[in-house]
């Protein structure tokens, strides 16, 4: 059996939820989750509910589409998660029905924008650090025994039985991890005796 799941919201404890409750009410809502809560927050405990409760086959009906999120990124994640869920969803004022065939074309282009804001965050980030490159900076961790003196002294305190990995890690402000990762380094590097 499907159910049809309304979700209202209103940012401020002044606003009135009466007009949303009205019209989810009009649309067949068996049951309405309500929230009090700027849709900017990610903290939306009656859409958390709301989510929770939905399942496959169920639709999710809001008022308006500003109601559900309010940046395109969080409407675009909300979509898709209930695209791969099963679940339908409306909106009554802009008259998006993803249970019909039209209101699908608007899943797929919420999913195929996502994917283009993927991308471009993936190019953005490349170009930077293609940029930082030509100016001769690089990307990742620095090494924390960046020196051969410091490799050469964590060998030579690693040879003396009487300095523990704690203590050796201390001195040189590394740790156990990256220790053992330069002296097992320096075994590789050094010709073995048959």
């Amino acid at each position: 059996m499907t159910t049809t799941v309304g979700y209202a919201r209103v940012s401020t404890d002044d606003q009135d939820l009466s007009l949303q409750l009205d019209a989810l009410q009009s649309a067949g809502c068996a049951k309405v989750f309500r929230d009090t809560a700027s849709g900017a927050k990610a903290d939306r405990p009656g859409l958390t509910q709301a989510l929770d409760y939905v399942r496959a086959a169920d639709t999710l009906v809001v008022w308006r589409l500003d109601r559900l999120g309010r940046s395109l990124t969080q409407l675009i994640a909300l979509m898709t998660q209930l695209q791969e869920r099963g679940v339908g969803f409306r909106s009554l004022t802009e008259q998006i029905d993803t249970t019909a065939s039209g209101g699908k074309l608007i899943f797929h282009i919420f999913g195929a924008l996502a994917e283009f804001e993927r991308n471009l965050i993936r190019e953005r980030t490349m170009a930077g650090l293609q940029a930082a490159r030509a100016r001769g900076r690089q990307g990742g961790r620095p090494k924390l025994l960046d020196t051969d003196r410091k490799v050469q002294m964590a060998q030579q305190l690693h040879r003396d039985p009487t300095n523990s990995i704690e203590d050796i890690c201390t001195t040189l402000g590394v740790s156990r991890a990256t220790l053992y990762r330069y002296l097992s380094l320096s075994k590789a590097d050094t010709p073995q005796s048959r």
